[in-house]
């Protein structure tokens, strides 16, 4: 049995979950998300508690014990407090706006990058190098800040480029004069 499997997740107010057909449907303020589930897995709502079961003991059914469990609890909060994630752009006159459900990133090519916003997904600009992407699904919110970074991954040298806001990128040295060697 799975020892994160095993975990129960807390229902907070205002979120109500169901499981009919295999399908795991979890709705909150912030919207609503819906999973298909393994059929070797079992998902018992009771007491303002979600309880993930595995119906047989299989190495396979196991990890989904785990996984299941996780994604759900995702979901769980995803609905109730919704997921963020923040990107700074850093280069020499590099800025981003937001003009209708349409991001404009001026990023250093010789024309500005329009990135439409995708359905479930918030994008907004606080200043000219940050991007807050946020929404209820945790895997769209992840993919969406991949792809923008995608656009511009930040280079090893001066470090410009398209980064998760508090992400270390390890400098290279540059190249030397050759002065001195024998």
């Amino acid at each position: 049995m799975s020892r994160i499997g095993k975990l129960s997740i807390a229902v907070p107010a205002g979120v109500g979950v169901s499981f009919e057909g295999g399908v795991v449907t979890v709705k909150g303020s912030k919207g609503e998300l819906k999973r298909k589930i393994n059929g070797a897995i079992d998902v018992k709502v009771e007491d303002g508690h979600i309880h993930v079961v595995a119906l047989n003991e299989d190495k396979q059914t196991n990890a989904y014990h785990g996984l299941y469990r996780a994604l759900i609890a995702d979901m769980v909060k995803g609905v109730s407090e919704g997921f963020t994630k923040g990107l700074e752009i850093k280069g020499v006159g590099w800025k981003v706006a937001k003009q209708g459900n349409k991001l404009v990133l001026n990023v250093g090519f010789s024309h500005p990058i329009e990135f439409a916003e995708p359905e479930g997904i918030k994008l907004d600009c606080p200043s000219q190098t940050e991007i807050t992407v946020s929404g209820v699904d945790k895997n769209l919110v992840g993919q969406v800040a991949a792809d923008l970074r995608a656009l511009r991954v930040p280079e090893p040298y001066h470090g410009y480029g398209i980064r998760y806001k508090g992400e270390q990128v390890e400098h290279k040295e540059g190249k030397t004069s050759g002065k001195g060697k024998k």
